[in-house]
C-alpha cells in the first residue's frame, strides 16, 4: 500500500498533504493585462444555478463566477441542455445556431444556446435524443451521451470563434474533451496551443467501458488505446489524467489520499505515475448565496455580529419538526446522501448511546434503502428526540443548517465536502472525521479551531467527540465564541480562485 508523504515537492504545483497555502501555486495577476485576457473554458456536466445534483455543480458555478470578477479572464462554461434545466433560466437562453457533430459513424445535430450571468458566458449543447430525459445520469447510454457532449465542445469552438488558453474539464463526464483535444484535434493549428486541466471531484466514478466500443462509440482510434486502457477496460478518467497538462483534486489532503489504494478505487498506480502534475485546491462556497443575514429560507436572519436570532431558527425548526421546544437541548443534524462512504455505519453503531443524554437528532437525506429504513425506524423508536426526513429538500436543508447546533460528517472518504462549510457559515458547529476536504476546512476546537474532529474511522472516537462538543455547548460563553469563529471562517472562493489562477499560469508558461 502506498503511503502519503507529508513533504512538498519542489515543483510549484505539485502537492501532497501539506496545507494549501504552502503547496499550491500563487496567482500572478501582475503579469496579465486586460489586453492579454486569458481565455478559460469550463467543460462540465452540471453547474449551479441551472442544473445541480451535487457539489460539482456548486464548484463550477461558483469558481467560474469568482474568476470572471477579474477583468484579466474571459470565462465561459459549456454544459448539456438537459430537460431539467431550470425553466426560469431556460426561457432567457438565446439560440445562436446549430452544427452537426461527427462521432464515429454518426453525424448528430447540435443546437447551441447562450446565456450570460455574473460576467460568465454559458453555452448549452442541445440534442433531444441524448438530453431530453429526466435527471442527468444513470442511463444505459451515458458513455455515448457524454462522448457526444465532449465532441460537441471541440466542434463548437470554431463556430463561436473562441479557442481557450485553458480547457478545464471536470470529472469523467468531461474527460473525453481532454482526450479528443490531444488526439483527434491536436493536428489542427487553432487547437495546438490549448492547454488541458482536469479536476477530479470524486475518483470513485471513473467512466469505465468495454474496450470493444473504443472506436465504434467514442470515435477514438485503437492506436490511442494505451491512453485509456486500464485494468482491461476503457477508463475515461485515466485517459484525461494521461492527456492533461495538470490535474487537480478538490482539496490538498484528497490529492495525497488518492495515491493510496484505500481511497483511489483502483486508480492509484495512474495517480502516482502522474503525480508530478497533480495538485489539490480546496473548494469554497459562495458567501452571498449562503448568507444567514439575507437567506429568505430562514425563520430569522442573523449574522456573526448578531447571533441572537439563531435561537429563533432553532425554536421554529423544533416546532416544524414536532420536537419539544427545548433551547438547552442541542440539535445534532446530518444532511447527507445515505450511502456507505458517508460514515453512516459509525452513526448506526453509537447514535443510541448519544441519545441517552438530553439532545435531539435530525437527519435529512436519501440513498440506500437499508440506511433509509434504519433512520426511519430510529425516529419511530425515539419520538421527541429523533426526526428522519427521507427526502431531498433544499429549503428544509437551510432551515436545518440555521436551526441546528451541531453538524455531523463522519465520512470514510470526502474529496472536499461543502456541507461542513455551509453549516459553519450558519453558525452550526461541524463534527468531522479528518479526511479529504473535511480535514482541510475544519480544525479541532482544542487547538483553537472552528469545529470538532476525530482521526480514526472508529464509532467510539466519534462518540467521544460528540460528547466533547455537547460539553462545550453547555458553556454558553465558550460556545458563543466558537459559533462566531465558525461563522467568520473564510470559506469563500477568493483564495481558492487565486490558486486556480496560479495553476492556469503554470500550464500556460
Amino acid at each position: 500500500m502506498a503511503t502519503t508523504k507529508k513533504t512538498t515537492k519542489k515543483a510549484a504545483v505539485e502537492v501532497v498533504e501539506a496545507p494549501v497555502e504552502e503547496t499550491l501555486p500563487q496567482a500572478a495577476p501582475a503579469e496579465i493585462t486586460v489586453e492579454t485576457k486569458r481565455k478559460i473554458l469550463f467543460v462540465a456536466s452540471e453547474a449551479a444555478p441551472f442544473i445541480a445534483t451535487g457539489g460539482l455543480a456548486e464548484v463550477v458555478g461558483s469558481l467560474s463566477k469568482a474568476l470572471a470578477r477579474h477583468e484579466r479572464y474571459d470565462v465561459r462554461v459549456i454544459l448539456p441542455l438537459y430537460q431539467d434545466v431550470k425553466k426560469e433560466y431556460r426561457k432567457e437562453f438565446r439560440f445562436i445556431g446549430n452544427i452537426f457533430v461527427p462521432l464515429s459513424w454518426r453525424n448528430q445535430y447540435c443546437g447551441i444556446f447562450e446565456y450570460v450571468k455574473d460576467n460568465v458566458t454559458f453555452y448549452f449543447v442541445d440534442n433531444e435524443y441524448y438530453f431530453k430525459r429526466p435527471g442527468c445520469y444513470g442511463y444505459y447510454d451515458d458513455g455515448e451521451r457524454f462522448a457526444f457532449f465532449c465532441r460537441s465542445v471541440m466542434e463548437i469552438l470554431g463556430f463561436i470563434g473562441f479557442y481557450p488558453d485553458v480547457l478545464h474539464c471536470h470529472d469523467w463526464q468531461a474527460a473525453l474533451a481532454a482526450l479528443y483535444l490531444k488526439t483527434i484535434y491536436c493536428f489542427r493549428p487553432e487547437y495546438q496551443f490549448i492547454r488541458a486541466v482536469f479536476t477530479i471531484h470524486n475518483i470513485e466514478y471513473q467512466g469505465k467501458y468495454s474496450l470493444d466500443i473504443l472506436e465504434d462509440l467514442f470515435g477514438i482510434s485503437y492506436r490511442y488505446r494505451n491512453l485509456v486502457e486500464y485494468d482491461r477496460c476503457i477508463n475515461l478518467m485515466k485517459g484525461a489524467i494521461e492527456c492533461c497538462e495538470k490535474f487537480s483534486t478538490v482539496s490538498p489532503t484528497y490529492a495525497g489520499e488518492i495515491k493510496d489504494p484505500y481511497y483511489s478505487h483502483g486508480l492509484d498506480q495512474i495517480v502516482r505515475r502522474n503525480e508530478f502534475k497533480l495538485c489539490g485546491i480546496l473548494n469554497g462556497i459562495d458567501p452571498e448565496y449562503y448568507d444567514p443575514a439575507t437567506d429568505k429560507a430562514l425563520f430569522a436572519n442573523y449574522s456573526a455580529e448578531n447571533i441572537a436570532p439563531k435561537a429563533v431558527c432553532k425554536e421554529e425548526l423544533q416546532r416544524m419538526l414536532n420536537l419539544p421546544v427545548k433551547p438547552d437541548a442541542p440539535i445534532l443534524a446530518m444532511i447527507s446522501r445515505l450511502v456507505s462512504h458517508k460514515g453512516l455505519d459509525l452513526v448506526q453503531e453509537v447514535i443510541e448511546q448519544a441519545l441517552r443524554q438530553d439532545m435531539q437528532f435530525v437527519l435529512l437525506g436519501t440513498g440506500d434503502s437499508n440506511y433509509e429504513n434504519y433512520f426511519a425506524d430510529l425516529a419511530r423508536r425515539y419520538p421527541g428526540k429523533v426526526v428522519s426526513i427521507i427526502s431531498f429538500n433544499s429549503d428544509l436543508s437551510r432551515k436545518i443548517y440555521s436551526g441546528a447546533d451541531l453538524f455531523l460528517m463522519p465520512s470514510k472518504s470526502e474529496p472536499c465536502g461543502l456541507s461542513q462549510m455551509i453549516a459553519s457559515r450558519y453558525g452550526t458547529i461541524a463534527i468531522v472525521r479528518e479526511t479529504g476536504g473535511l480535514r482541510d476546512s475544519i480544525t479541532p476546537y482544542g487547538a483553537g479551531g472552528n469545529g470538532f474532529t476525530f482521526h480514526d474511522y472508529n464509532a467510539y472516537d466519534m462518540l467521544y467527540v460528540i460528547n466533547e462538543a455537547i460539553g462545550v455547548y453547555r458553556n454558553k460563553e465558550e460556545w458563543a465564541a466558537l459559533v462566531k469563529k465558525a461563522m467568520t471562517t473564510d470559506f469563500s472562493w477568493g483564495k481558492s480562485a487565486e490558486y486556480y489562477e496560479g495553476l492556469y499560469e503554470s500550464v500556460l508558461k
